[in-house]
């Protein structure tokens, strides 16, 4: 199912930050601009409690997942709260094993072949390139050219409707949006915009 969302809209929402109030109403924004992955990262306040709330909220089509997220015994938190997939800046393999043994999605965070490779070998739905601003397209095609068939990378960290197309050229499905879209303290209508802007530029670069 992560795939399938990622292939009707490849964007995926970072809500680091996100006060538990406010997870409601910004999620339907997203929801509403075409976004179908939801991410909270650990490291924003009461990251469970916005968890809950956006899975309740929205559409099953929609998933919810928890960024930053570090420890086995986190992961088990994520999958308590209702959350789905589990996004991570690195890649340790307890972690990984323990979110595969939820039975829940992963996106493990990569910036080598090697971590690349690894990830894979533990099951890893989806490769987190981070932080993509060290990554060139060039970089990201020759990882393609030697990754398995059908590897989904997808950058992120430093990604704006301006520099997404190179890198979709070089073969990435995806891309992670942080603060490019959603800061602590935008109102929902603020996150509407940049949602917008977001998804007409995916739209019309592909």
């Amino acid at each position: 199912m992560l795939k399938q969302a990622l292939a009707q809209n490849g964007l995926i929402a970072i809500l680091r930050g996100l006060q538990p109030q406010d997870a409601a109403a910004v999620g339907e924004v997203l929801y509403a601009a075409g976004f179908r992955v939801i991410e909270v990262p650990l490291n924003s306040p009461s990251p469970y409690e916005s968890i809950a709330t956006l899975r309740k909220t929205l559409p099953a089509d929609c998933l919810i997942g928890a960024g930053t997220v570090l420890t086995a015994q986190q992961v088990q938190q994520v999958k308590d709260a209702g959350g789905q997939v589990i996004v991570m800046p690195h890649s340790d393999a307890k972690v990984l094993r323990a979110a595969k043994a939820a039975g829940l999605y992963l996106s493990p965070g990569v910036a080598t072949p090697t971590e690349a490779f690894a990830a894979l070998e533990e099951g890893a739905d989806i490769l987190k390139l981070f932080p993509a601003e060290q990554m060139s397209p060039a970089v990201v095609k020759a990882w393609l050219a030697v990754l398995p068939a059908g590897t989904v990378l997808a950058p992120v960290g430093g990604i704006t409707p301006d520099n997404m197309q190179a890198f979709l050229d070089a073969g990435v499905k995806g891309f992670g949006l942080g603060s490019g879209l959603f800061k602590p303290g935008m109102t929902p209508e603020q996150v509407a915009v940049n949602a917008k802007a977001y998804v007409a530029a995916w739209k019309a670069l592909r």
